[in-house]
């Protein structure tokens, strides 16, 4: 079964996309713990940072560019936070980067 984040990906749940390339997609959360609250999502299903694998290198990097990118056009460059979390601590089983600001 598809996660949350894929069936969000496929338009069968709505969401706010902010960005979209090859290899990811960004949303907005929908219980923001800040005003800026963005989830930078891989297109491809990984459960969590455990299961990274050295292929996987080139997409972590573009999520780090993309928060980096978008960050800079919100004029947040300077005041955010990135977390990416596991297992315990992951609502969806499925590897995603909160990019978290007090400003925009």
């Amino acid at each position: 079964m598809s996660s949350l984040f894929t069936r969000i990906l496929n338009k069968e749940i709505p969401s706010e996309m902010v960005y979209e390339n090859e290899n990811l997609f960004v949303i907005k959360d929908i219980n923001p713990e800040d005003t800026t609250h963005l989830l930078i999502i891989p297109k491809e299903e990984i459960e969590s940072i455990n299961n990274l694998e050295e292929k996987h290198k080139e997409l972590m990097w573009d999520m780090f560019l993309t928060a980096k990118k978008i960050a800079k056009e919100l004029w947040i460059n300077e005041w955010y936070k990135l977390i990416v979390n596991t297992w315990d601590y992951q609502d969806i089983p499925h590897i995603h980067m909160h990019l978290i600001s007090r400003r925009g």
